[in-house]
């Protein structure tokens, strides 16, 4: 990722000066399917950390020869089954509808999707109950691997802009995507150094 960080460094000293501190860009995509990720997402949202995992252990578990359940394996789980997991009925019917929208074809494999552009993605997925451009952003991120994604939507990321520039308040989503066509094309890399600013500060504060 050096071309990255040096073209970030070039574009914008400030978040230059940061790269410097922080240090080597650190992430690597997942290598899961885009199903099991919008999957985990959803079982993630609004959860500690440490429930989710706890409550996908329990649906993993209810097919132990299964790496992940399979869509056609979630779609004969019963209600309450998924309930008896720890799944909200909202999170329950997301996760049926990411099945059945994987079942159809609608959710690409890995290979599938590497053909299709980020837009395309997002158009694709964010159809599918409970999955929002967010949740699309995170999974061509951290799944995909895709460099060129800035979530403006996320807290995290507008609190670092903030903190790095020391703003009194966060950019508007618009006006942060606005700011962040300086950094294509990586911005994916540039939203992980202002998570890494955000999280600075927590520690500082």
């Amino acid at each position: 990722m050096l071309r990255a960080t040096k073209h970030l460094s070039n574009a914008d000293p400030v978040l230059g000066a940061h790269i410097k501190r922080v240090g080597r860009y650190r992430e690597a995509p997942d290598k899961i399917e885009p199903y099991e990720a919008l999957v985990r997402s959803i079982a993630f949202q609004q959860l500690h950390g440490t429930a989710a995992r706890a409550i996908l252990g329990r649906f993993t578990a209810l097919f132990p020869d299964q790496g992940f359940p399979r869509p056609e394996q979630v779609l004969s789980l019963s209600d309450a089954s998924m309930r008896a997991c720890g799944f909200s009925a909202s999170k329950t019917l997301a996760i049926r509808d990411i099945a059945a929208k994987a079942a159809a074809g609608v959710v690409p494999t890995r290979r599938a999707a590497a053909r299709l552009s980020d837009a395309a993605l997002i158009e694709r997925l964010t159809v599918i109950r409970g999955v929002g451009r967010w949740t699309v952003e995170m999974m061509l991120m951290g799944t995909l691997g895709r460099l060129d994604i800035l979530p403006v939507d996320d807290f995290g990321v507008r609190e670092g802009y903030r903190v790095l520039n020391g703003l009194d308040a966060q950019p508007k989503p618009r006006e942060l995507a606005a700011i962040g066509e300086m950094w294509a094309p990586y911005r994916s890399v540039a939203a992980w150094y202002l998570w890494r600013a955000a999280d600075l500060a927590k520690i500082k504060a």
